[in-house]
């Protein structure tokens, strides 16, 4: 009965009376989907380089300002803690999971370099909720900013020291072959200009007081959305240029990218019911770990593991993972989270 009451609701959804059809209609969505066509008829529409950064600059700094702000007001309370407490598990269990699936078919290094791009977090996918939330006037905790910066780090290093682990193994790998230490990879990771700034705007918005916060918050909030538009246009450049790589990797890689947003999805869920999180906080902290890192992993991967290939695990988050989280995965955690979440 109760998998057929949940059936019932996403087909509501489905239907568009309250969930799907407005997320999938939303500007972002379909701006995202206007870049996808864009490749698809060979179009030539691109964004500048310049452009394109300050795009995720402001987004990185909205985001951050707008949660430090929460925090400010909320506190940091023990579901604060609870939340990236999750943040961190997750993201240290994810590549422990993936790691051996992945490591006969794309070698240790690649899938040290997917399992630990999984295991981080995609910021804009967490922006994408977030929106999804302001729409419904859906409150929710500002610490889960924090958590999403606490999610960048575990995966990062137990990905790459499964990668290290098993590497002399791998045929034609010379043992002695020079490898960046660890503490470099991470530094570069922890200064890595996307995380200095969703870091420090989140400071910046806990330390300000309400006056100041009404005086920028036509910076922070109201361009929010009109920016994510042109960002996600972007992306759906990006993505529908990568379809190639990806499929060339082969079906495990797709099965995985498929897959993976659903399963973490619900660990997340489980984890977040069992420490009492509100709807709000269950609903990101399922995005967050239905994600796949796809900007600061990278970069931090291509210093630590040079070795793993990005043409497979950049792609995997970009093209795959993250078109269904924003298409279809965000409207279905929604109705999970509304329906499972502690106090729903």
């Amino acid at each position: 009965m109760q998998i057929l009451n949940m059936t019932m609701t996403l087909g509501q959804a489905a239907g568009g009376n309250s969930i799907w059809l407005p997320t999938l209609l939303s500007p972002p969505v379909l701006f995202f989907v206007l870049g996808l066509i864009a490749v698809a008829i060979r179009s030539d529409l691109a964004l500048p380089d310049s452009v394109k950064k300050a795009l995720s600059l402001y987004l990185l700094f909205s985001i951050g300002f707008k949660g430090g702000a929460m925090l400010r007001e909320s506190g940091l309370t023990s579901e604060g803690m609870a939340a990236m407490g999750i943040a961190a598990v997750l993201s240290a269990a994810t590549p422990l999971w993936l790691f051996p699936i992945l490591r006969k078919r794309l070698g240790s290094a690649t899938a040290g370099g997917v399992a630990a791009t999984y295991g981080s977090v995609s910021a804009v996918t967490f922006m994408a909720a977030v929106t999804m939330l302001r729409d419904r006037g859906v409150d929710f905790g500002g610490h889960m900013v924090a958590a999403m910066v606490i999610m960048e780090f575990p995966a990062l290093i137990i990905g790459v020291l499964l990668a290290r682990a098993l590497a002399d193994s791998e045929p034609g790998k010379a043992p002695d072959a020079p490898r960046t230490s660890l503490a470099t990879a991470m530094r570069a990771s922890a200064t890595n200009g996307p995380i200095v700034l969703l870091v420090g705007s989140m400071l910046i918005g806990a330390l300000t007081t309400d006056d100041g916060r009404q005086l920028t918050a036509p910076m922070w909030s109201e361009l929010f959305t009109g920016v994510l538009c042109f960002y996600l246009l972007d992306l759906g450049l990006i993505a529908g240029k990568g379809v190639r790589s990806v499929l060339a990797a082969g079906w495990l890689p797709v099965l995985v990218g498929v897959l993976f947003p659903p399963i973490n999805a619900m660990i997340a869920l489980g984890l977040s019911r069992s420490s009492g999180l509100t709807i709000g906080d269950t609903f990101l902290m399922m995005a967050m770990a239905a994600s796949a890192s796809y900007i600061a992993a990278p970069a931090a991967l291509r210093i630590a593991l040079p070795e793993a290939k990005a043409s497979v695990y950049v792609p995997m988050a970009l093209t795959l993972t993250f078109p269904v989280n924003i298409t279809i995965g965000l409207p279905v955690y929604w109705v999970l989270a509304q329906r499972f979440a502690m106090g729903a």
